[in-house]
């Protein structure tokens, strides 16, 4: 898949550890993966995003990919665990993402 981020602090410190694998795991209509970084909360950060939307958890350290509900969600939002920092969306349909399994490895790398 490929996302068209958005400049800020944390899409700075992403880029930066980039690239990188980690292990893919799932919650509800998401998936996330833990990363090698730390961030801040960034003014913008949101729990109820879009379909697609990329964003990084910061108290999880990992970026979460939704598409659909969470087991949080209220109705058909996507919501998050909490607050997270908005980085950027994804091309194309999200829900490409069902097909990930628990356990995956992934790898990131900027384009």
């Amino acid at each position: 898949m490929i996302a068209d981020l958005q400049p800020g602090p944390t899409v700075a410190a992403l880029l930066a550890i980039l690239p990188c694998e980690s292990t893919v795991s799932t919650w509800g209509e998401e998936v996330y993966f833990a990363l090698p970084m730390s961030a801040e909360p960034e003014p913008g950060a949101r729990q109820v995003v879009d379909p697609g939307t990329v964003c990084f958890w910061v108290d999880g350290s990992a970026l979460a990919l939704p598409w659909g509900r969470t087991p949080v969600s209220k109705g058909s939002e996507c919501r998050l665990v909490c607050a997270c920092n908005v980085l950027g969306r994804i091309r194309g349909d999200p829900r490409m993402l069902k097909s990930a399994r628990d356990g995956e490895i992934i790898r990131v790398e900027a384009v």
